[in-house]
């Protein structure tokens, strides 16, 4: 979310943040909040000086009824009680006219980082830099459900009757390596110094408009029915809301955490072949990384961020490459994010399994998390990156990792969390 000043002086520039993010729909908006802002100033204004002149009246008051000039008195008591209706109704006014120009703040997307490539969607994002040897096998690889099956892995039928489509049921040693994957995450992440973390699974909805568009939550927030709940899509949801009203300490900064959660999503639309199975469902499991720092540290950050997720998937022999998100695929609050891509050998080419995000000061100011420094309270900056997030993740496993006798071989760093075996048969 912008902040108003901001906008009220940089009116251009806001206007051409979002043409770069291709959203002319929200052009007539800046002029709009410019508008409605200055009118709640200036009833704000009013009211301020109502409130000095109902103070000196009422210090009149008070004099004159000690001297026993009650009558003079009484006529300017008349006076006050009319102003305190009149103020009344213009703190009402303005309180409106707050509430407008926050609505319109909140739907504004966030200024984007210069670095940022202009493009209208996901099509013109731009590669960065690839790790790993992406190979293609001589012998078939299948799809990923029928590598699973084939294991005695999965159970997709029955998930269906249970739940629904975008359900399943990991069984045996898949559901093992499911697990191991997480927990060999989660230990990753504490040895590079992040503390973990198991957050709330469910959030309010104040915070769920905190950390997220009004779009966002409409795709793909789940409500409990007849609560002020909804499900999270994310633990960076819950994690950057555990901060919400607080006031931080500078030098207690930064704070880095990996937070374990499972994730509900709608989903809404349709999906093609390669994006059924356990690619895009309504439910799964992920290890997140989530940071709060000062704003000057948040380039720093976001590149130590996505590095963990390349050097996690390196680390399982998955090859995987970092694309530039352009400016069309940013969701409103990001200022900068860059996208974890694994290969697969079956498709012949990379997809996303993990997502890195700077999202500057808009989740701090939407949920007023400030910190205290020596020369007064500041905004800090927010970022979140999935470390890893199973099954999807499993696809681009068990695809690098099939061997010819349809066996799938278990990297050494996760050994130690699958009993020591070196294949799964």
């Amino acid at each position: 979310m912008l902040d108003i000043r901001f906008v009220r002086e940089n009116p251009e520039t806001v206007r051409e943040n979002i043409k770069k993010k291709f959203q002319d729909a929200k052009l007539p908006l800046v002029d709009e909040v410019i508008e409605l802002d200055g009118l709640c100033r200036a009833k704000k204004q009013e009211a301020d000086a109502l409130r000095q002149k109902r103070n000196r009246l009422s210090k009149q008051i008070g004099g004159l009824m000690a001297r026993g000039q009650k009558e003079e008195a009484e006529a300017l008591g008349k006076e006050v009680s009319a102003d305190a209706e009149q103020l009344s109704e213009l703190s009402k006014q303005a309180d409106e006219l707050d509430e407008k120009v926050r609505t319109i703040l909140m739907t504004l997307p966030n200024i984007i980082d210069p670095s940022v490539p202009i493009g209208r969607d996901d099509s013109q994002n731009v590669e960065v830099k690839r790790y790993g040897e992406p190979a293609v096998p001589d012998y078939e690889i299948p799809y990923h459900t029928e590598i699973m099956e084939r294991l005695q892995g999965i159970d997709l039928d029955s998930a269906r009757k249970v739940a629904g489509n975008g359900f399943y049921y990991l069984t045996g040693d898949i559901a093992r390596l499911h697990s191991a994957v997480l927990t060999y995450a989660r230990d990753f992440m504490i040895e590079r110094g992040f503390i973990y973390c198991v957050p709330p699974f469910m959030i309010r909805s104040e915070v769920a408009a905190g950390v997220m568009s009004f779009a966002e939550m409409d795709a793909m927030m789940y409500k409990i029915e007849g609560e002020d709940l909804y499900l999270i899509g994310t633990s960076e949801h819950s994690m950057i809301g555990r901060f919400i009203d607080t006031i931080l300490p500078s030098d207690t900064l930064p704070r880095a955490y990996t937070s374990y959660s499972p994730c509900f999503r709608k989903e809404k639309g349709a999906h093609g072949l390669e994006e059924r199975g356990v690619y895009r469902i309504h439910q799964f499991e992920k290890q997140e990384m989530i940071v709060i720092c000062e704003p000057q540290e948040s380039p720093m950050w976001f590149d130590k961020l996505w590095q963990n997720t390349v050097d996690l998937f390196c680390s399982m022999d998955i090859p995987v490459r970092t694309l530039e998100c352009c400016s069309g695929d940013l969701a409103d609050l990001k200022v900068k994010s860059v996208d974890v891509e694994a290969w697969s050998p079956r498709q012949k080419k990379y997809f996303e399994v993990g997502s890195c995000s700077n999202l500057g000061d808009a989740q701090a100011r939407r949920l007023k998390i400030r910190v205290s420094g020596k020369d007064g309270k500041y905004l800090p900056h927010t970022l979140n990156n999935t470390v890893v997030a199973p099954p999807r993740m499993l696809i681009a496993f068990l695809e690098n990792n099939l061997q010819a006798d349809g066996s799938v071989r278990i990297p050494e760093v996760l050994r130690p969390y699958m009993g020591g075996r070196e294949f799964i048969r």
